[in-house]
């Protein structure tokens, strides 16, 4: 049984204050999975755990959460122009080295990117616009 976390806001609604990123990132990757659970042919049991609260505080509709993710797979070709403009739209800073959450770096054929939520960035490798691999690294070492 795979275990989905689904967090309150930790803010009132209409209070001047923003909800922590983390806890942004915790519900959208909840939301996420049951969307995608909801798509798989054979379904497999999941265990959803979260408050009141949360439960009846509004959510994205689903064509908004499925069009805002992206997808990629090793050995498919990726059009760079076209992830960009999709990190930009959903709020992603460019740097030139990736450290924290919410950032991305784009380099000759390397490309970082630090999803919130994940523990660790991905990168991936190019060679030309083909996805060569897909591995996580260390973001203060900038090591794989």
């Amino acid at each position: 049984v795979k275990v989905v976390d689904f967090p309150a806001w930790d803010c009132l609604p209409y209070d001047r204050v923003s909800p922590n990123g983390e806890i942004v990132a915790r519900r959208l990757s909840a939301l996420t999975q049951i969307l995608e659970w909801t798509a798989e042919k054979r379904r497999y049991p999941r265990l959803v755990i979260t408050t009141v609260n949360a439960a009846a505080q509004r959510v994205l509709p689903r064509t908004a959460l499925k069009e805002s993710s992206f997808a990629a797979k090793r050995g498919e070709r990726l059009d760079r122009d076209r992830l960009a403009n999709f990190l930009a739209l959903n709020g992603y800073m460019r740097t030139e080295t990736v450290r924290e959450p919410g950032e991305y770096a784009m380099r000759g054929g390397i490309i970082d990117i630090f999803p919130p939520g994940y523990a660790q960035p991905f990168r991936l490798d190019l060679f030309g616009d083909e996805i060569e691999s897909l591995r996580n690294f260390d973001p203060l070492s900038q090591r794989t």
